[in-house]
């Protein structure tokens, strides 16, 4: 009996050992769980804060322009505009003219003929609906170039009216028949982008080459 009771193990000595392999089974267990999580958790919070910067960035970024809403550079054609010129025998010719040089200017290039014109600067200058400045220019200082506007186009409203000067040469060098509310010279004219489709009526040339 004695030698039977020597070969059993202590109590005490088969349940730490039991013990010791379940705490290292265990920890063999949450290791291989740890290392098998920890890429995933550290790619999600990479995926979280890359999004979450995304976010911030398309909040805060400042709106940018697309195609769309880009016309392209400006264009010399934009300056440009079409009037109509009606000559004695009733004749219509459509002609381009550039904004801001004279209806004289418009004409001379596109061989309209309106005969010799001469002037000095500028009389005076509407700067307000209560104010003409005087610039103490000579204006026009000949009667040629005689034109009739059509007097309801919106650009011709918005032309410098016709001053003392200019007034002057129509009625020294033109009949009082031949003369109308809507006559000018074609060079004291400045085109404007509202004298689009205006229609011109070049009466018949007064005689010039006379010696």
């Amino acid at each position: 009996i004695a030698s039977w009771h020597n070969r059993q193990p202590e109590p005490t000595t088969q349940y730490n050992n039991q013990a010791t392999l379940t705490f290292t089974m265990l920890s063999s267990s949450l290791l291989r769980f740890a290392r098998s999580t920890a890429p995933a958790t550290a790619a999600n919070r990479l995926t979280a804060i890359t999004a979450r910067g995304r976010t911030l960035s398309s909040a805060t970024a400042p709106a940018v322009a697309t195609d769309d809403a880009y016309d392209g550079p400006p264009s010399v054609f934009d300056k440009i505009i079409k009037i109509t010129i009606i000559d004695p025998s009733g004749a219509r010719r459509s002609i381009p003219a550039m904004i801001g040089q004279s209806l004289y200017a418009a004409c001379d290039l596109n061989g309209v003929d309106l005969g010799p014109a001469s002037m000095g600067e500028a009389q005076a200058k509407v700067r307000s609906d209560t104010w003409t400045e005087p610039l103490y220019g000579e204006g026009a200082t000949s009667g040629f170039d005689h034109v009739l506007l059509q007097e309801n186009n919106e650009g011709v409203k918005l032309a410098e009216p016709a001053y003392s000067n200019e007034v002057k040469m129509l009625e020294d060098y033109w009949d009082e028949d031949e003369i109308f509310s809507g006559s000018r010279l074609a060079s004291m004219v400045l085109i404007n982008e509202k004298m689009d489709g205006m229609v011109v009526y070049v009466p018949d040339r007064i005689v010039d080459d006379i010696p």
